[in-house]
């Protein structure tokens, strides 16, 4: 933040569930945010709040399947353990965001899925220890080197070439839509 606000940026860190702005903006650009949020309602009408009449609210998040291989094998290695998994990506379809959207008074101008294989210059350990590495957090340090180890073996045939670079199965959902009058 200190690096956007030396080149005189207004820069904030607020609670996306939580926004205050009422009629401050023209346009709000979200990326990789919203899987991470499970319930978008309060998101998306703090987003209609903060647009003023007319205003478009574009992103990119996680869509549906997104990182589907992962997630199986995350799932299955937690099972094995009896581990109860939960993870906590909100992956939206288009239909669901869609109806989301409308529900909180935007105009869909277009919402699709778009496959977008993500190489992982740090490999696919780095990527569980980054954004999945609670996942195994009931079990013992040996244990969760265990089942992380477990769950890069089960991906490495659908996600690691044969000169060991890692990519994300991600899909990503892309949107773009305009506020309109509630009621």
């Amino acid at each position: 933040m200190s690096a956007a606000r030396a080149r005189g940026l207004d820069v904030r860190l607020l609670d996306a569930q939580a926004l205050s702005f009422v009629g401050e903006f023209d346009a709000v650009f979200s990326n990789a945010v919203l899987h991470w949020i499970p319930d978008l309602t309060p998101v998306l009408n703090g987003v209609h709040r903060a647009l003023r009449p007319h205003g478009r609210f574009v992103g990119e998040f996680g869509g549906h399947a997104c990182v589907a291989a992962v997630c199986t094998a995350l799932r299955a290695v937690a099972a094995r353990r009896g581990v109860v998994l939960r993870l906590p990506w909100n992956f939206a379809t288009v239909e669901d965001f869609e109806a989301c959207l409308a529900a909180t008074g935007f105009e869909a101008l277009f919402v699709r899925l778009v496959p977008r294989p993500t190489f992982l210059p740090s490999g696919m350990p780095a990527w569980l220890r980054t954004f999945g590495g609670w996942v195994f957090d009931a079990l013992s340090a040996a244990d969760r080197e265990a089942a992380y180890g477990e769950t890069v073996e089960l991906l490495r045939p659908a996600l690691c070439d044969s000169r060991g670079r890692w990519t994300a199965d991600y899909i990503r959902l892309r949107f773009a839509a305009r506020r309109v009058e509630l009621g």
